[in-house]
């Protein structure tokens, strides 16, 4: 009996560690040239499998994608929830959700690429971070710290600002408080005076849990490779000092 839960648990790690290598290989592939340009030859390729090892994790690479968006954003959400859920105040709470995934730039730069070009979340579709930033711009509205407006809108607020801060801070010579300052701008435009905005957005940031697995500890600063020569808009690894 031992002996066959032995197999078993050997056979589910090997699995793991083949989906996590595709899920991986996705990942550079998509963040270098897109997830149009991505096909099932070019994953195969890039991780050494088999197309039928392929099918037998996914579909399709649509499939993939899919899949590794969801991947990064649970990691994303288990890395900032804490320090998010911290806070009381919703304005507090959604500038530290800002900074967070903008600051991705700085140590996860393959990982921020990958997530600028699946291009704008579309809030009407499944999306399990736009669902938490949903729940504390909507406590911000009831509570009267935001301005009343369409939580859609307030949604482009913020995403705006998340892609807009990360894609400025994935090229050379960004200025180190980018995440900040774009963070402002979106307090501001949430219905914040400019005062209150610039020292939320400005006060001194949590620390998070480091993941010790997963596909951001797999492109940490230290892992991930630049990416700048291989994508149309110049992203490329960084340190923001």
């Amino acid at each position: 009996m031992q002996t066959e839960d032995h197999r078993h648990r050997v056979a589910a790690e090997r699995r793991e560690r083949m989906r996590a290598r595709l899920l991986a290989s996705a990942m550079r592939l998509v963040a270098e040239k897109g997830p149009a340009a991505t096909s099932i030859d070019d994953v195969i390729s890039a991780a050494e499998v088999s197309r039928g090892t392929f099918y037998k994790y996914f579909p399709s690479p649509d499939a993939l994608v899919r899949e590794l968006a969801i991947e990064i954003a649970n990691e994303l959400i288990r890395m900032a929830e804490p320090v998010v859920r911290s806070y009381d105040d919703p304005a507090e709470r959604v500038s530290s959700g800002i900074r967070l995934v903008a600051r991705l730039a700085i140590d996860h730069p393959l990982a921020a690429a990958f997530l600028i070009r699946l291009g704008w979340p579309d809030a009407r579709g499944p999306n399990i971070l736009l669902d938490f930033v949903k729940r504390d711009l909507t406590e911000g509205i009831r509570q009267g710290r935001f301005t009343h407006m369409p939580i859609a809108l307030a949604l482009n607020i913020v995403t705006g600002a998340v892609l807009g801060a990360t894609h400025r801070m994935l090229e050379p010579g960004c200025e180190s408080d980018f995440a900040e300052q774009s963070t402002a701008a979106a307090l501001r435009g949430l219905g914040l005076d400019a005062k209150s905005a610039d020292r939320i957005a400005h006060s001194p940031l949590k620390p998070v849990e480091v993941l010790t697995v997963g596909l951001l500890n797999e492109t940490s600063e230290n892992t991930a490779p630049t990416v700048a020569e291989t994508t149309r808009h110049g992203i490329g690894r960084r340190k923001v000092g």
